[in-house]
């Protein structure tokens, strides 16, 4: 479903992403680890074409995604609540995006009555803007706006950071669900290593900028992160160059 070739991006005369070929099949549950600045984000926008390369390309189902339309229509991303519309309920945004995928209100109402236990009676019939919303109640807005897309491609960055326990628990299994009852290919970045161990089966350990790890998830997967990352590598400096991943 998306290959990589020669992906580089350079900020300020620094390589932040350096990626000379990965691909994702179609149905994989991938995870995306690694400290902050190691390029995960930027990686992430790349792949959804809201920044462009040095050099290299993403492809998506075989096309350039730079010069292509298509893959938008089978692709959601919630990276941040700079993705939502936020002077709209959350109401009036997920009848916003559903519209945008043919979906009139009895049937948004009806996608949305599943995610009730997801919502955990947080997000609807509020009368609150979503950006009155408390950051873990944003990202479950968002997540919900793409579940709503149903998406071939789903791709979440940091979806575990602000939200309860409960809500953690809840994504995962929805995660899980949509990877392997629906076949939807997800790529999930997180700094969790149990959520993403848990919820992912191949890993990509990602440090400035390259891609150092690829590897299948197993019983022993979890302790050889976290010897890697508490044991096996000096801290990483944060240069600041790619803050957009300090969450």
């Amino acid at each position: 479903m998306i290959e990589i070739k020669n992906l580089k991006k350079v900020y300020a005369g620094v390589t932040v992403v350096n990626v000379p070929h990965l691909e994702i099949k179609s149905g994989e549950s991938i995870g995306l680890v690694g400290n902050n600045g190691a390029g995960k984000t930027t990686l992430f926008r790349m792949i959804l074409d809201l920044i462009r390369p040095e050099s290299g390309e993403v492809l998506s189902n075989g096309k350039n995604v730079s010069g292509a339309e298509e893959w938008k229509n089978y692709t959601a991303s919630y990276l941040d609540e700079g993705f939502l519309i936020d002077y709209l309920t959350p109401e009036e945004y997920l009848y916003f995006i559903g519209g945008l995928h043919g979906r009139n209100k009895p049937q948004v109402d009806e996608y949305l009555a599943s995610l009730t236990e997801f919502f955990n009676g947080e997000i609807l019939k509020k009368g609150k803007y979503i950006r009155d919303l408390s950051k873990g109640n944003q990202c479950k807005v968002g997540v919900g706006a793409c579940l709503l897309q149903r998406p071939q491609l789903l791709m979440l960055d940091e979806p575990f950071a602000n939200i309860d326990p409960s809500t953690q628990f809840r994504l995962k299994n929805i995660l899980k669900t949509e990877n392997k009852n629906l076949g939807v290919t997800t790529i999930v970045s997180s700094h969790d290593l149990n959520h993403v161990t848990d919820v992912c089966e191949r890993i990509l350990l990602m440090e400035k900028g390259v891609i150092i790890k690829d590897i299948a998830t197993s019983s022993s997967t979890l302790s050889e992160l976290e010897e890697y990352f508490g044991v096996g590598q000096t801290t990483s400096t944060n240069t600041g160059i790619d803050n957009e991943e300090n969450h």
